[in-house]
């Protein structure tokens, strides 16, 4: 798998979070993104960032799947 990196949009995004949503985030960081912020390789910046970015590349990937499976659904009921 290789390494993510911050893109500027999400660096943005994430110099405007407050300290209770940022918190919020990190709560929800996981795996690789954690460690490679604990062993300093990213910036804690960099790290919200490219949480925010998965993030919202997973409820995007979720969407289609519950619009393919509503679409489904549908052509069972006719």
């Amino acid at each position: 798998m290789k390494k993510r990196i911050a893109s500027e949009e999400y660096l943005l995004k994430a110099q405007k979070l407050t300290k209770k949503q940022a918190e919020q985030l990190y709560s929800r960081m996981g795996g690789r993104l954690e460690r490679r912020l604990e062993n300093q390789k990213i910036i804690p910046l960099e790290a919200l960032a490219i949480q925010l970015e998965k993030e919202d590349e997973d409820l995007k990937e979720w969407r289609e799947r519950f619009a393919q499976l509503k679409a489904q659904k549908g052509k069972n009921d006719n």
